[in-house]
């Protein structure tokens, strides 16, 4: 079972907490969720709406079709209701508008009785988020009273958590013993920093926002010097900002780990919205060629696994660590098992600090050349060596990165069909792969996907299993979010193999699950 509902109003309206509100109702009744958010660059007005899609079995993604609109004005149905189902259900905002700033619990009160979710269980969670909840009891009362059950909902078992990926990064981040994160604000990045300024005190670590991103690069390395455990973040144009910055990390060998939550660009771009366009600037951003770590988790799990070994890698190779996300993976809220995320976090690697620090004796770091002891040197026969001694690092840091997961399969190893992806494009090939034939929650049918986490280095798997599906006379198909297959092209560069097949997407807007599955089956 799966319905799809969009809630959708101006920005200041509510819509993200009737989507809070309901899917917490949900995940406590043992339902998975997943809820895709969408607004303009405006703090207030606009059209604004969130997806949220919930079912029974693991979901992560939404579909073009929906079963039910809950409209807090009247643009909301206007634009929308091409995408209602022959059957869909709208409710409307009007019979609530004497409800003032409770006119968004009401309307989750009505999506609940229509649902068929008992009135006690959305009173209890009411009642958990306001402190003085009588005027939205009544509200959500009424709300309820206006509506017939249509759906069944009944409480199923488990334990869902929700989490959306900024709020794991940030868990990563504490997990991992983090001292000190700095940022200057950029969507979708500064989500990270709102949630980690939330946690600081009692985490006894610190947040600080300097004048800029070229100060956030190189307070962060200033802090990393003088022996701190750092990450700093931001999104496309901040990153580039930040990139005299890295190079001098890479010869200065100070460890450094960097969030980028990429967005569309060139520019400005259309900075509330998502692609994965930000690959290409990652690898290689910053001058001369220097080791680095590139690292794209799919979902928040993943996320706090992938901030613990961007913070290892980093310290222990003194080398430049890059965490790539972008707008989808950072905003949306995803549902899973609580006992995966507990399982994930016991498994996290301890960061040590084992480098000498200052205080411990003379410490000396440099934008130059230097020897070994940190003096500057302009000798021809030293910078051969230590060009050599960064390449010869870079494999060093290869051996240990193949001991993580560096790529993931999904469904039986014998399919016929292989999809490749990376980042955030994860859950909606899942959920597109199970609508086909179900094979990744059954085992069996002709598709499997391999997720890419390692960008940097880049797992020898991958060929391994191109050529297994290739010499096998199945499909080998790429889905990316970008314009040139960014993902494909690192593939041929470092393996020479050329993916012809290709379902790019890069009009800002994630893939629906019912729209890959189609591109999908013309192969």
């Amino acid at each position: 079972m799966r319905v799809n509902i969009l809630i959708g109003g101006k920005a200041g309206q509510g819509i993200n907490k009737v989507s809070e509100i309901v899917s917490r109702v949900l995940t406590g009744s043992g339902y998975y969720t997943f809820n895709y958010r969408d607004y303009p660059s405006l703090i207030r007005g606009g059209h604004n709406f969130n997806v949220l899609s919930v079912s029974d079995a693991r979901v992560g993604s939404v579909e073009s079709k929906l079963d039910i609109v809950v409209a807090m004005d009247d643009k909301t149905v206007e634009l929308h209701k091409g995408e209602l189902k022959k059957d869909g259900i709208v409710i409307m905002f009007e019979e609530f508008k004497s409800l003032g700033r409770n006119l968004n619990i009401a309307l989750s009160g009505a999506l609940i009785k229509i649902l068929g979710i008992d009135l006690s269980v959305l009173i209890e969670e009411i009642k958990s988020q306001f402190k003085e909840s009588d005027e939205a009891v009544v509200a959500a009362e009424k709300g309820f009273e206006s509506q017939e059950k249509k759906f069944d909902f009944k409480k199923l078992g488990g334990e869902i958590e929700i989490m959306h990926g900024s709020k794991a990064v940030a868990l990563g981040a504490v997990e991992s013993d983090i001292d000190l994160y700095l940022a200057y604000p950029m969507t979708p990045a500064t989500g990270v920093m709102h949630e980690l300024a939330a946690r600081q005190y009692d985490g006894k670590f610190m947040v600080f926002q300097p004048e800029s991103e070229v100060a956030t690069v190189n307070a962060g390395l200033g802090a990393s010097f003088a022996g701190a455990k750092v990450m700093i973040g931001s999104s496309g144009g901040g990153y580039d900002l930040m990139t005299e910055g890295l190079s001098l990390q890479g010869i200065s060998e100070i460890p450094l780990v960097v969030y980028l939550a990429s967005r569309p660009g060139p520019g400005t771009g259309v900075p509330t919205y998502s692609l994965q366009n930000d690959l290409d600037v990652a690898l290689r951003g910053g001058h001369g060629e220097f080791p680095r770590v590139v690292i794209a988790p799919g979902d928040p799990i993943e996320c706090v696994g992938s901030v613990n070994e961007c913070m290892y890698l980093s310290e222990k190779f003194g080398c430049l660590s890059i965490l790539l996300s972008d707008k989808h993976l950072a905003e949306s809220e995803f549902s899973f098992d609580k006992k995966c995320y507990d399982k994930k976090v016991s498994k996290l690697l301890k960061v040590d600090v084992i480098r000498k620090i200052p205080g411990e004796g003379i410490v000396k770091a440099s934008s130059y050349e230097h020897d070994a002891d940190g003096n500057t040197s302009e000798s021809a026969e030293l910078c051969r060596k230590n060009a050599d001694a960064r390449v010869a690092k870079y494999g060093k840091i290869k051996k240990e990165c193949e001991k993580f997961e560096m790529v993931k399969l999904y469904g039986p190893k014998d399919a016929k069909n292989l999809v490749i992806g990376w980042g955030s494009t994860k859950s909606v090939i899942l959920d597109a792969l199970d609508s086909i034939d179900g094979s990744i929650k059954n085992g069996k049918g002709d598709w499997k996907f391999l997720q890419v986490l390692y960008m940097k280095p880049l797992s020898s798997k991958i060929r391994e299993e191109i050529e297994k599906v290739s010499e096998g006379g199945g499909n080998v198909i790429l889905v990316e979010q970008n314009v040139t297959g960014q993902l494909g092209r690192l593939i041929r560069e470092k393996t020479g193999l050329k993916l012809n097949n290709r379902i790019l997407k890069y009009d800002s807007r994630p893939f629906y699950c019912d729209e890959l599955k189609e591109e999908l089956l013309k192969f």
